[in-house]
């Protein structure tokens, strides 16, 4: 969904107080787009903790207003068969004012939600900078799970490149889990995009499939 006013520094417009009109018109805009593209996903964007405002003071006010803009987006997208996603940005280095930073957050808004095409949006590289414990989340949160995302931790490249995150095992206990959405390459390639891609033929191979046989990758 749009990210709101660049000018104004927002990153969202979700779970912003006062910007509700205009969360709903960026929700239309998205839809005409995904259904442009035959996209059934579209991440709806928490925002940011307002400039000068202590995250605890406005937490209760913003998960408020987040809650009420994702019911308004699950009617929405329903009529349109579609998945919202919320995905949470890690605060510690990527975004320290984004209002949705740790996966146990979500899970709590998506409980009170309470709507069944609201799906959490899973990004490794947010998820381990926050959290780590990668098996345990994976497993705990799974039928939440809508979409995911990968980057190798800390430089964000390729799963392949040296990070802390072993993603042969990741993938394989996403398989054991029965994933079957996309995988999202959300990285910034060291090189070529094309020959970026090693790490996942090489994976196919380790697994004894020919390319393409197993899992679905997307950049």
């Amino acid at each position: 969904s749009p990210a709101g006013d660049p000018d104004k520094g927002e990153m969202g417009l979700g779970a912003v107080p006062g910007r509700q009109a205009a969360f709903r018109e960026g929700l239309a805009l998205a839809v005409q787009y995904a259904k442009a593209v035959e996209c059934p996903r579209i991440h709806l964007m928490a925002g940011r903790v307002p400039l000068g405002a202590e995250r605890a003071a406005v937490a209760v006010e913003m998960e408020t207003t987040f809650i009420e803009n994702l019911r308004y987006a699950a009617d929405i997208l329903a009529q349109e068969d579609m998945i919202g996603l919320i995905e949470p940005i890690n605060s510690r280095i990527t975004d320290p004012r984004y209002f949705l930073n740790t996966p146990h957050q979500a899970a709590a808004i998506l409980e009170k939600v309470g709507r069944p095409n609201l799906k959490l949006q899973l990004d490794i590289f947010h998820c381990q900078i926050m959290d780590g414990n990668l098996s345990h989340n994976l497993e705990t949160y799974f039928p939440l799970i809508g979409h995911i995302q990968i980057a190798q931790v800390p430089g964000r490249h390729e799963p392949d490149s040296p990070g802390e995150v072993n993603f042969p095992y990741l993938f394989q206990l996403l398989e054991s889990l029965g994933y079957s959405g996309y995988v999202g390459c959300e990285y910034a390639p060291k090189g070529d995009t094309v020959e970026g891609l090693g790490w996942l033929r090489s994976y196919w191979e380790s697994r004894g499939l020919q390319h393409g046989e197993t899992g679905k990758a997307k950049e």
